[in-house]
């Protein structure tokens, strides 16, 4: 791609595709920085969707820019559960670990993610390959709880599952109630008063301003169902299910195989674009790397959800501010400390495509306890 593409476009490239040019600069930027993009995501996307609700007579164009603000806003939400509860976790955002904690704690009550200390436990036990894809693993509970999914199900059938639970208002009302209960009902009473007074203050100043339909639209349609939808995407190509053999070992070669990477994109074409074949060729691939690539990079695979496979190898690293180039550099190196290389798919649908193919060919009792 670099190779055939002008250097101008090289940096939105690198973005979009979360894969830098060969011999490409590393970016340094301190994890601050993520916290202040996803408030301009989230907000200027609150703004952009609100703004034909409470104008008087809106124009035509402001309600055509609707999906956009809404994506805007997912992009925003999706950068606050990937990048900042998540790395809060890790205690990698801010310096201190109390200020990681707290900020944590009031992103969980805030947008309904788990209680943030929850979490927390259970993110290390995710990271440790003696629990990832056991019953104890908070991937394996999600993929094979509340999405309903099944080793040694047909992948047509795998598919037609998640399809379904996306567009499943009952699927959709058990993942928010699951939300609400780990986030404002979890018996720590600072944590839950938080988000219980912002949501229902929320709610209320809305009502009492004659908002309430942007509220709706704008701001909870967000939060709730587009999030929801972005996370089942996104989860379901986080992790594979190697062969049994690997998975009984539980060691770092499990670890190399249970995860890859997922890139938005795929190959430019190779014909000149001064002849009309290679013109039209040379349009198409921008057309889907300008809309179907483009929407996956800012509603799915956000932030560094590309590079997850990094960050299960390297999870204490404080060079996820800049996971495109760190993941490269450990690639080229050989990835030191494991026996094996990177895993890298091209494309969310083709990831999550060959993750449904290793659970339909993984036995059911290779998923139990932790040993």
């Amino acid at each position: 791609m670099a190779a055939r593409i002008h250097p101008l476009a090289q940096p939105f490239l690198t973005w979009l595709t979360a894969r830098p040019a060969p011999g490409e600069a590393a970016v340094e930027r301190p994890g601050e920085a993520f916290v202040a993009i996803a408030l301009l995501w989230t907000f200027g996307g609150v703004a952009l969707s609100a703004a034909p609700f409470l104008l008087a007579e809106a124009p035509l164009a402001l309600w055509l820019l609707l999906p956009a603000g809404l994506l805007a806003t997912s992009c925003g939400l999706g950068l606050f559960q990937v990048v900042i509860f998540h790395h809060c976790s890790h205690g990698t955002v801010f310096r201190s670990r109390a200020r990681n904690r707290q900020a944590g704690r009031l992103v969980s009550a805030l947008l309904l993610f788990k209680r943030f200390d929850d979490y927390q436990h259970e993110h290390m036990l995710h990271h440790s390959p003696k629990k990832l894809l056991t019953e104890e693993d908070e991937f394996a509970d999600f993929v094979l709880g509340l999405c309903g999914l099944e080793p040694g199900l047909p992948k047509r059938e795998l598919w037609r599952r998640v399809c379904v639970s996306l567009v499943s208002p009952a699927f959709h009302a058990r993942f928010l109630r699951r939300r609400i209960g780990a986030s404002l009902f979890t018996g720590d009473a600072a944590h839950d008063r938080v988000g219980r007074i912002a949501w229902t203050g929320a709610f209320l100043g809305a009502a009492a301003g004659g908002v309430l339909p942007a509220f709706l639209v704008a701001w909870v349609l967000p939060v709730t169902v587009l999030l929801q939808a972005a996370t089942v995407l996104r989860i379901l190509c986080e992790h594979r299910f190697p062969e049994p053999e690997l998975i009984a070992m539980r060691n770092r070669e499990f670890v190399c195989h249970a995860t890859a990477g997922v890139f938005p994109g795929r190959e430019p074409p190779t014909a000149n674009a001064t002849t009309l074949q290679g013109l039209v060729l040379w349009a198409g691939w921008w057309l889907e790397m300008l809309t179907v690539h483009l929407f996956v990079r800012l509603f799915v695979l956000v932030g560094d959800a590309p590079c997850h496979d990094f960050h299960h190898r390297r999870p204490a690293t404080r060079r996820w501010t800049d996971y495109i180039h760190a993941r490269q550099q450990d690639l080229d190196a050989g990835s030191p400390g494991f026996p094996s290389g990177y895993i890298e798919n091209w494309g969310l649908f083709s990831a999550i495509d060959a993750n449904l193919a290793s659970l339909a060919a993984t036995r059911p009792e290779t998923i139990g306890r932790a040993p």
